[in-house]
């Protein structure tokens, strides 16, 4: 019976401190680097975290992507927080492409935002993150003035006034 309680005590001594920890709930990047991105009339700061240094990043409208250059000299966990109207996913499901590979990624959205966290290994040049949607190449009201002016001319060219006769 001794025997018995000093291995359950024993057991119990030992399992404890794995049950006793506490894991931090997540607070986003804590101590971030940020890059300032322009692209056309927009400005968007961009909060990431990697021990790196990040040469520069860049948009792709066409293939929706977010272009990061990195000179990585060791392994790293790169974190960056990206707001939903520079680039988003359908359903979170973005894609991470390290030196070309795909990389798994684990990620924390909020109504404004995006959190990605992946892996980044020694040598890390290009990253790319791909989604379903990047700044809009075309401004809201560029689109609302094109769209006038193409009604106009199907309106005007319609009408048989003398002076549109060619």
């Amino acid at each position: 019976m001794k025997l018995f309680f000093l291995l359950s005590f024993s057991l119990l001594i030992s399992i404890a401190p794995a049950f006793g920890e506490s894991h931090p709930e997540y607070s986003g990047i804590t101590d971030p680097s940020e890059y300032v991105l322009q692209f056309d009339e927009h400005t968007f700061s961009i909060p990431y975290e990697v021990d790196a240094h990040v040469i520069a990043m860049d948009i792709d409208t066409e293939l929706t992507s977010l272009l990061i250059a990195l000179d990585s000299d060791a392994d790293s966990i790169f974190q960056i927080d990206l707001q939903h109207k520079l680039i988003n996913a359908q359903n979170n499901e973005f894609a991470i492409l390290v030196n070309g590979f795909e990389v798994d990624y684990d990620i924390v959205s909020d109504v404004d935002s995006s959190t990605l966290t992946f892996f980044v290994p020694q040598y890390t040049e290009e990253i790319e993150i791909i989604g379903t949607h990047v700044i809009p190449e075309f401004p809201f009201g560029v689109m609302a003035v094109l769209s006038t002016l193409i009604i106009s001319v199907m309106v005007f060219s319609r009408l048989k006034l003398p002076i549109f006769r060619l």
